[in-house]
């Protein structure tokens, strides 16, 4: 089996029930066996961008890894009568492959964020983890105009893992058109996950994160924010409703 079995859909895209370190263990397999394989990090604000974008849709189904960021998604899971085991954050995910990464001798390019974050995500992460190879650090732009020139410093790189900044669906749309053209075995679009290890944006405390309020501490650092947060009790009354595009 080259994928994880598929727990459920919601809004047309399949959620695996994967834990961190089995995220790990795929991922690791596919760089060991090469292709081309997308990882992306669902939450609720996926799943409602998804229920109306079809080609964001289409490129969540294509995946070869959905993992569930986002407690929306458990619960929702839990709603549908399926209990995922583990919630996978994407900010979460980036250190431990780094780690992962520095004892395999895994090559990671770093693309997207704000002009320097990228950088200083690395070398954050190089100061954690000695022996990690930074294939390389640049911020670009998800625009297809800059496709060819970011596959080749992708290419001319060797990169193993590809992680990629620019959030959703930009992000995820831009490795579903380059990720086979670069070379590196997997990619993933992991969102703000540089600027919270870079420093430049806050996550919430342990206890917010366990309780499964991230999403309202955010909130109330980033009340401009609100619109995209509503997507929460959105996303759950649709569950609750049945209407979630299945």
């Amino acid at each position: 089996m080259d994928t994880p079995n598929t727990a459920l859909t919601l809004m047309g895209v399949p959620i695996h029930d994967v834990t961190m370190e089995e995220t790990v263990g795929w991922i690791g397999r596919w760089i060991e066996k090469g292709g081309a394989h997308q990882v992306a990090t669902v939450n609720p604000e996926f799943l409602m961008r998804a229920r109306d974008d079809a080609e964001f849709r289409a490129c969540l189904e294509q995946a070869s890894l959905c993992i569930p960021d986002g407690i929306g998604v458990l619960l929702a899971a839990r709603l549908r009568g399926c209990r995922l085991r583990e919630r996978v954050a994407g900010s979460d995910l980036v250190p431990r492959l780094a780690r992962e990464a520095a004892a395999r001798g895994w090559r990671v390019f770093f693309l997207g964020a704000a002009p320097g974050i990228s950088e200083e995500t690395a070398a954050r992460l190089l100061k954690a983890y000695p022996a990690l190879q930074i294939a390389g650090c640049y911020a670009g732009s998800p625009h297809p105009d800059e496709d060819d020139d970011l596959v080749e410093r992708v290419r001319a790189a060797r990169s193993d893992l590809l992680l990629v900044a620019y959030g959703a669906p930009k992000q995820d749309l831009w490795l579903r058109r380059n990720l086979h053209r670069t070379g590196a075995a997997v990619g993933i679009g992991v969102g703000g996950s540089f600027d919270f290890i870079a420093g430049a944006a806050r996550r919430a405390p342990r206890w917010a994160q366990r309780l499964g309020l991230e999403w309202l501490v955010r909130l109330i650092w980033e009340p401009w924010r609100w619109r995209r947060q509503l997507a929460l009790p959105k996303f759950v009354w649709l569950i609750l409703l049945g209407r979630d595009g299945d």
